[in-house]
């Protein structure tokens, strides 16, 4: 005979419990959804054998139930015993805990409200209407990121991602996602003040702004959004200032329940030579990866860019350029412009050896990396400078010139950190490729 033993609830509580449950989620799941998903829930009661945990809102839930409802349940029968229940309860808004209260987003969205009834027209955006939801692949890759962006799209003033960071490699998608945030909460609330700018736009109106001693109007300007969508954040590394001054911009957005999204080539951890108080005021909402797609969502991708273009092609060289461009969505894009480009050279129709050749032009484009070293013997050759004086410490203008523009192009093409970089021209110190940055860009 079995007989099933139950735990005696009167010596349990709901934290308890809940504590036991999430030491079995912790072995059956990676760091990055425990943190992300399970971490956020709390224990509100337990009664009649059922523990009662609260979910910051219905995304969360829906996430969760899809996912890993059997295991939750796993980890309930193995703290209550097979009667063990679960019950959900759903808590829309903003968490309280380091985050605005529901009555500064209620107070937000009143003072929205009390705006005039049309969008101000002169407040300039940065978005791109092109880029939308509807127009985004979808894909096993990007699931996670394009679910917290709808969700903080349709959501953008009671968000729990807040802020919101995705990052991945180039072409796979995040500055799409980014503007398609924007134009989502601006359909959700036209009257909502939503920016987006790169980091690289944001770093050069804050130089503007501090030559021309207008630094108040850029700060009440940024201060003044209700959604700031920075691209690219990687980029403020060795900015110091830039950093110091989007710090506080950042805190000024999210003590008034204001919404912040970022990306990122890598996760916030990677991002070496970042203040670590920004670091962590982005691990405080979702961090979410966006990977290269699979075959099935590059096939779709093909098709997609294919019909765009008008270009007619057989389902085998689609399976062909599918199987072989596996990188990114830009690959994919410029290869079939390749393929078609390559058709009208040759006035010829769109075949397999045709294919063939077009994916090895696109691979061998792939292996010529940019380094520093190509960009300074590129720079120089353009100037007519011998490429070993930019290493020197003369100061001759020509010289200054090339070095400066060299250092210049390193910190935006390549993944050198500033400090290498200086090494690389004489041993020069982070500070010298900062100015030489800022005098190339001015």
């Amino acid at each position: 005979m079995d007989i099933t033993l139950e735990k005696d609830q009167s010596t349990l509580t709901a934290s308890q419990v809940w504590r036991e449950c999430l030491t079995v989620i912790k072995d059956n799941v990676t760091p990055m959804t425990y943190n992300t998903w399970f971490v956020p829930i709390k224990a509100l009661a337990l009664e009649n054998n059922t523990i009662k945990i609260q979910l910051p809102n219905s995304y969360f839930y829906e996430w969760i139930d899809q996912r890993y409802k059997k295991l939750l349940h796993q980890s309930i029968m193995n703290s209550l015993g097979v009667d063990g229940k679960i019950e959900y309860i759903i808590r829309e808004g903003i968490e309280p805990i380091e985050q605005p209260s529901e009555e500064v987003v209620a107070l937000r969205l009143k003072q929205s409200e009390q705006k005039l009834n049309i969008p101000d027209q002169t407040f300039q955006t940065g978005l791109r209407p092109k880029y939308s939801f509807e127009n985004f692949i979808k894909g096993s890759g990007n699931e996670l990121a394009h679910a917290a962006s709808l969700a903080v799209g349709n959501t953008p003033l009671g968000s729990s991602f807040n802020p919101l960071f995705i990052y991945g490699g180039v072409g796979l998608g995040k500055t799409h996602l980014l503007h398609a945030i924007g134009n989502q909460a601006l359909k959700t609330n036209p009257l909502l003040r939503v920016h987006y700018c790169s980091t690289e736009e944001f770093t050069i109106k804050f130089l503007n702004a501090l030559e021309k001693k207008k630094m108040d109007e850029f700060s009440a300007f940024y201060r003044g959004v209700d959604v700031l969508i920075l691209d690219d954040v990687q980029f403020l590394i060795g900015k110091e200032q830039t950093q110091d001054l989007f710090f506080h911009t950042f805190n000024a957005l999210y003590s008034q329940g204001k919404q912040v999204v970022l990306t990122s080539d890598k996760p916030p951890k990677d991002l070496r030579g970042l203040d670590e108080r920004l670091i962590s005021r982005f691990h405080q909402g979702l961090t979410a990866d966006i990977t290269p797609p699979d075959y099935e969502t590059r096939l779709v991708i093909l098709n997609k860019i294919a019909a765009e273009i008008g270009l007619q092609i057989q389902p085998e060289i689609l399976d062909y350029i599918a199987t072989h461009i596996t990188s990114n969505i830009r690959e994919l894009e410029g290869c079939l412009l390749r393929l078609l480009a390559n058709v009208s050279l040759a006035s010829r129709g769109i075949d397999l050896s045709l294919a063939r050749k077009t994916v090895g032009e696109i691979s061998t484009t792939r292996k010529h990396q940019i380094s520093v070293d190509s960009i300074t013997r590129i720079v120089c050759e353009y100037l007519k400078i011998d490429e070993h004086k930019v290493r020197d410490k003369t100061r001759k203008a020509e010289i200054v010139t090339a070095r400066q523009l060299s250092m210049y192009l390193a910190n935006e093409m390549t993944q050198n950190s500033l400090k290498n970089i200086g090494l690389y021209f004489g041993g020069r110190d982070h500070s010298t490729v900062i100015h030489a940055c800022s005098t190339v860009r001015n």
